[in-house]
């Protein structure tokens, strides 16, 4: 019964996964206007790794947020006219998103790893 309710919901939560995955991926084309994309794609894995309770979905959420605070910062000081009137200083205030984006692409590719080798050594026994 307890593998039935932890599957309750496998479609909805692969579908969240692939959408939030391409979305993670294709943000980066544009780092300013795609870092909404960005973000979105973050949540979206952070969603769907809670709903399957995988043990990554806290590392997506704290990615997700990284990215939300740099570029809460970046469109600031893109408001502000850019960073020449301020300090450069005020710049590591971005540095969240890049290091959040960072973050969770090498955390996909661990999961991916992970996965593979798991049925890998499923198709083995």
């Amino acid at each position: 019964m307890e593998n039935k309710s932890k599957n309750a919901n496998p479609k909805w939560t692969r579908i969240v996964y692939i959408i939030g995955v391409i979305a993670s991926i294709a943000g980066i084309l544009d780092p300013m206007e795609g870092s909404v994309v960005l973000m979105a794609g973050g949540l979206l894995l952070a969603i769907s790794t809670y709903a399957t309770k995988e043990k990554y979905w806290k590392l997506f959420l704290t990615t997700s947020i990284m990215m939300v605070v740099g570029v809460f910062f970046l469109f600031y000081f893109s408001s502000l006219g850019g960073f020449p009137p301020l300090s450069w200083w005020w710049s590591l205030l971005i540095m969240p998103y890049p290091i959040g984006w960072i973050m969770l692409i090498v955390t996909l590719i661990v999961r991916a790893v992970k996965l593979k080798k798991a049925r890998k050594l499923l198709a083995t026994s």
